[in-house]
């Protein structure tokens, strides 16, 4: 039984997916959701400066702190008692940071969403989903985003119910 799932999210259609599929393993089990961004500062710079402009990590931190909103209100709205943190990595892995999370908070599961790519795609781009699998100290739950084709078929289906 998974009385603690730890969700890390980013906002992306794929992570909400991960999102979704641990609310309805929480609904089905009583668990506790705690959802982790990680506002990695690394990822914006450029190889000419040292660090991002001082301005634009307390924009990435309430953009950080938005998802996690918008990611709590998601699993509330279903039931779902649901935790937030907010971590700035600077210098740090996302696996890492998600191993150590789920080790401090006795989590029992960890629900992660993943394009699932393969081949030079996965070669190329890394999978971070894959290297928290390896790292995690509990079980992972992989959520495969849907494929070009069915992602296409959902956007029409939002297209058409919304005009």
């Amino acid at each position: 039984m998974y009385h603690r799932i730890l969700v890390p999210i980013d906002g992306s259609p794929t992570s909400l997916r991960g999102l979704d599929e641990a609310i309805r393993l929480a609904g089905l089990m009583g668990s506790v959701l705690r959802l982790i961004h990680v506002v990695d500062e690394l990822k914006y710079v450029t190889g000419f400066e040292s660090l991002p402009a001082p301005d634009l990590l307390p924009l990435m931190e309430e953009a950080g702190e938005q998802i996690l909103q918008q990611g709590r209100e998601r699993a509330e709205h279903a039931g779902i008692r649901t935790e937030t943190l907010l971590f700035t990595s600077l210098a740090g892995r996302l696996c890492d940071l998600v191993a150590e999370q789920a080790s401090a908070w006795n989590a029992d599961l960890i629900v992660i969403g993943t394009h699932g790519r393969r081949g030079v795609g996965r070669v190329l781009l890394g999978s971070g989903a894959e290297q928290i699998l390896r790292l995690a100290p509990v079980p992972v739950l992989l959520v495969r985003a849907p494929s070009g084709e069915e992602e296409a078929d959902v956007q029409a289906r939002v297209d058409i119910t919304t005009t």
